[in-house]
């Protein structure tokens, strides 16, 4: 069950964090102002449907965090290696030379990846 006081918190900290006013706030996620300020107020709880829209919104605050204040503000990105410098990046168009994959990333919206090599052998 979600605090809402401290709900409440984490939500002026993304506001304050984007430098928005409650009123910009609920423009920006494509909310009624009023939604806004009775959130504020304690006067009504967070629906799911609004807590979507604020992750949506704004890619840096993360679900857990808000709903649970697990987690850091803004998210951390992991960060990947560069392409090896001799490595030609992928292409859609085919070459005459003949080429395998060797390693596939997945990035998934909640800044987690998946690593994927080409066993040797194979």
């Amino acid at each position: 069950m979600v605090n809402t006081e401290e709900f409440v918190r984490r939500l002026e900290k993304v506001m304050n964090y984007y430098g928005l006013s409650a009123s910009a706030f609920a423009d920006k996620i494509g909310v009624q102002r009023s939604t806004i300020s009775h959130l504020l107020t304690g006067r009504n709880k967070p629906s799911l449907e609004f807590v979507l829209k604020v992750v949506k919104s704004f890619p840096e605050v993360n679900l857990y965090w808000l709903l649970n204040g697990k987690g850091s503000f803004p998210a951390v990105q992991k960060e990947t290696a560069p392409l090896h410098p001799a490595e030609p990046a992928l292409s859609s168009e085919s070459s005459s030379k003949s080429k395998s994959i060797k390693k596939i990333i997945i990035f998934y919206d909640d800044g987690s990846f998946e690593s994927f090599n080409k066993n040797v052998g194979q």
